[in-house]
């Protein structure tokens, strides 16, 4: 028989856990967008071209991508605690060693690696989160989640800007990997006192292939698709952009990157707090991820194109807030999805899957924009672009994505 002092241990272990997953989360977006905000220097110190650097970002999607199936089957059947502190120490690693990168081979390379170490994050967080959250306090698990994934590119820039205006760009790489090893004190002291997991819900037994052929994980993955593409568009480009297309200095372009991150953060403690809230009092969880989604679609493809033709700065400011606020719902929404058809058993090997398609926009995306930039000389194009996919992304959750229920696999 478990004692109220159990429960209570057993949620306070459960709040920290979370905590440290959306810690490690914000670490995991610092590093990877440190490439973005080191561009504006990067850029003509390596001598890159536009679609050059597109490669560069791009590299970290090939891993990124095509490792994640493996290594949430990895998740699923070994200790899942361990294996994300495995994969965080790798790409610790890959981040402080692009500060010593002499050219693209260099950057493709270590990107590379850095796609590999950040591949385990998203299948072993679903896997703990479905593992020790109950569903009706997963919204706003995955909003926790979100909130470090928002809070690193904007911590990330303002710690990184003040790096970057006055010791250069090879230091952000140094001093942000160094920080993220820093994670691993606090993590393996706490998972040597979490609340045990019967062990069926920490073991999967089924068929590989029949998990394949389940509809939903493929058209869940194309949906995710379209909710990352703006997000990495805004990620990996907005920095460049805003120097070298609107002419501002790397303190102010540092601010208004951090503001829309900072906006996100805190739309997706609101978002996850609201749709849980909705969910507990009876309404179909179904529905509401859904629509949560579709909104938030609709609403970056609106800011996207207000940043494009946004004139003066306090209009571009308040698009960019703007976007902040419609970046919320997709990875709040979409990993909470994800959860919902894989159940406990199967979100570490399902959510693998479903990031790995996910991250095709990532893989395709900056290659795109960067020849859009270079054939037309301008953003213009490339926003529009983006801003169609999103109009699609919200067709594809409303109308395309199957029933969200648990899909039972033996």
């Amino acid at each position: 028989m478990v004692t109220a002092e159990q429960q209570r241990s057993g949620a306070g272990s459960t709040t920290a856990l979370v905590g440290l997953l959306a810690l490690a989360m914000l670490l995991n977006f610092v590093d990877r967008g440190a490439l973005g905000l080191a561009a504006p220097r990067m850029q003509a110190d390596l001598g890159l071209t536009a679609t050059q650097f597109g490669v560069a970002a791009s590299a970290f999607f090939w891993t990124y991508g095509l490792l994640q199936p493996l290594l949430g089957w990895v998740g699923d059947r070994f200790r899942v605690y361990l294996v994300l502190a495995c994969g965080l120490g790798l790409w610790a690693l890959a981040t402080m060693l692009m500060g010593w990168a002499n050219g693209l081979l260099a950057l493709v390379l270590l990107r590379l690696l850095l796609g590999f170490g950040e591949s385990f994050v998203f299948p072993c967080t679903s896997k703990i989160i479905a593992l020790h959250v109950p569903v009706e306090r997963r919204g706003i698990a995955n909003a926790v989640v979100a909130v470090g994934l928002a809070l690193g590119p904007a911590a990330g820039t303002l710690a990184g800007g003040a790096i970057l205006a006055q010791h250069g760009w090879r230091p952000v790489f140094i001093t942000f990997g160094a920080i993220t090893l820093a994670w691993l004190v606090p993590w393996l002291w706490l998972v040597r006192r979490l609340p045990p997991v019967p062990q069926a819900s920490g073991q999967a037994s089924f068929t590989y292939t029949r998990l394949l052929r389940q509809k939903a994980l493929w058209l869940t993955g194309l949906c995710h698709i379209t909710a990352n593409y703006s997000f990495f568009f805004i990620s990996i480009w907005l920095p460049l952009y805003l120097v070298k297309a609107r002419g501002l200095p790397i303190g102010t372009m540092a601010g208004l990157v951090a503001t829309v991150f900072a906006v996100q953060a805190v739309a997706s403690l609101l978002i996850g707090q609201v749709s849980d809230r909705m969910v507990r009092s009876g309404a179909s969880e179904d529905a509401v991820r859904r629509w949560f989604s579709v909104g938030g679609q609709v609403a970056l493809a609106i800011g996207i194109t207000g940043i494009a033709f946004a004139q003066g700065q306090a209009a571009l400011t308040a698009w960019l807030v703007f976007t902040g606020a419609a970046l919320a719902p997709g990875p709040t929404m979409v990993f909470a999805i994800g959860q919902m058809f894989a159940g406990p058993r199967l979100s570490g090997s399902w959510i693998g899957w479903q990031n790995a398609i996910g991250s095709l926009s990532g893989v395709i995306g900056p290659i795109v924009t960067g020849g859009i930039v270079d054939r037309s000389g301008g953003y213009g194009w490339a926003f529009a672009f983006a801003a169609g996919i999103s109009l699609l992304g919200a067709a594809l959750f409303a109308w395309v994505l199957p029933p969200i229920r648990q899909i039972e696999i033996d």
